[in-house]
């Protein structure tokens, strides 16, 4: 099968297949995001065993599944007996690996890594006593750990401080699709829909290839929510329930920290987070949201002009905040359920707010188009919270350049070109004014609108606006 996209992951790829030393490649990320296709496709010529962890399977039930798949993969007409311990088992495959008289690269890939290391299993002790006194010196080995949990991949492996410190060789943290590689994956199904209903799919469900790929090529876009979403049977309908679980112990803190984060579309600070959750202060809750951050379930930003210490917080993750919106507390399931909702208030507001965060995910878009793709800069958002007469206002998004400007960019999602009003080219007015003044920049500042097909060419957007980007520059990366 055919892998779409991920250019900089197989560049990292080829380079372990090039290596004329051992490699030690961990790969984490989130559930569904396709870690295994990845590694499974890639490496389909040189894999040598796969062994997978069983969740929640017990210190036995691993061991035996260890021995069946070994079998397997040696061809062995007589089983293999199951090891006692995981020394033992790593011993089996040692000597496996050894019979196969190659020098092409052997590939070993261990998925869902974390299982296997069950309370007393001594798995991971084993791992690294298997490492580092046989594999490391074989130049023609590549071994792949991988999980889905990837808090536990951080700290358990590349942070680890005990025989696989600084071990690791290689690292990949995979991310969903992007816009373009939805467009592409999408194609490579027979889905030809237009960048408008491939925008919708992508702020409902984001780039996770699982769930991309129950997309229906005779349906549009309402047909393929109602289906997927409000269904009896419909794979994103109780997703949510399986979705933190699978990633996290105890997962009810992180999902109370993403419910209260869905409720806030501007973000919460950590203290805020802590108060609205009733965590505590310590590291625990440091813990809890690097979690979420490494699984890249939120995103964090530091407002403009601000330290480290005003950190914002947002859910981005595109499932969640619909399910959360929409999917957890509907009262209506069945055919026409979506088509009924997404003529709501509700949705354009919600939608406004999803196109914002997918923007801010393809940044490196935006400067393309705008043509200061090779232009140091940082990007964040800004909020005034008016203290006295004067109203507050809020920048969706800023993109700060070394060049000494500074792009104000106004977020809208529409059906069709936006129009700039007498009424919204005030405010827009009133929102430069009150940045300038407010943080005493001497920076050039431009106004620049981010739309899904335009603006009106009207007197309003001839006088206020530099810069107009469509939603099509979005899927150029």
């Amino acid at each position: 099968m055919e892998i779409i996209g991920r250019a900089s992951e197989k560049d990292i790829l080829n380079q372990l297949l090039a290596s004329k030393q051992a490699e030690l490649l961990a790969i984490y990320g989130r559930r569904r995001v396709g870690k295994t296709f990845l590694i499974r496709t890639f490496f389909e010529e040189n894999l040598t065993f796969e062994l997978t962890g069983i969740l929640d399977g017990s210190f036995k039930e691993q061991l035996e599944n260890f021995a069946i798949t070994l079998t397997n993969f040696s061809k062995s007409p007589i089983p293999i007996g199951v090891p006692n311990n995981w020394i033992q088992a790593f011993q089996l495959l040692k000597l496996y690996l050894e019979s196969i008289n190659s020098n092409e690269k052997q590939v070993i890939f261990i998925d869902e890594f974390p299982w296997l290391d069950s309370r007393k299993s001594g798995f991971l002790s084993a791992f690294d006593h298997f490492w580092n006194s046989w594999a490391s010196r074989r130049d023609n080995i590549i071994v792949v750990i991988c999980g889905s949990a990837a808090s536990w991949m951080i700290q358990n492996i590349i942070g680890n401080r005990g025989g696989l410190h600084n071990r690791i060789t290689q690292r990949i943290r995979l991310q969903p699709f992007s816009l373009k590689e939805t467009e592409l994956y999408l194609k490579s199904q027979s889905v030809n829909l237009d960048k408008y209903q491939i925008l919708q799919i992508f702020m409902v469900m984001g780039g996770i290839p699982h769930y991309l790929r129950d997309i229906r090529k005779e349906q549009s876009f309402d047909q393929n929510i109602d289906r997927m979403c409000f269904s009896k049977d419909g794979i994103l309908r109780n997703e949510f329930q399986n979705l933190y679980p699978a990633l996290f112990d105890k997962p009810e803190r992180h999902i109370a920290v993403i419910k209260s984060l869905a409720n806030k579309n501007e973000g919460l600070t950590r203290t805020e987070i802590i108060e609205s959750c009733n965590l505590s202060s310590g590291g625990s809750a440091t813990k809890l949201l690097d979690e979420l951050l490494e699984s890249g379930f939120i995103t964090n930003y530091i407002p403009y002009e601000r330290n480290s210490k005003d950190v914002i917080y947002k859910l981005t993750d595109e499932y969640s905040l619909f399910y959360l919106k929409f999917v957890e507390q509907s009262k209506n399931y069945g055919d026409g359920t979506w088509l009924q909702k997404s003529t709501t208030a509700s949705w354009k507001s919600w939608s406004g707010f999803a196109f914002e965060n997918i923007c801010q995910k393809h940044i490196r878009s935006i400067k393309k188009a705008l043509g200061i793709g090779a232009i140091y800069t940082e990007h964040s958002a800004w909020r005034y919270v008016s203290k006295s007469e004067d109203k507050g206002c809020q920048i969706d998004l800023l993109i700060d350049r070394a060049d000494k400007c500074i792009n104000i960019c106004e977020i809208k999602f529409s059906n069709k070109e936006y129009l700039i009003t007498k009424k919204y080219a005030e405010e827009l007015s009133y929102k430069r004014q009150a940045f300038l003044q407010k943080t005493n920049t001497n920076k050039t500042l431009f106004l620049t609108m981010i739309t899904t097909y335009g603006i009106v060419d009207n007197d309003y957007a001839t006088n206020l606006i530099q810069s107009s980007l469509k939603m099509d520059m979005l899927f150029d990366e």
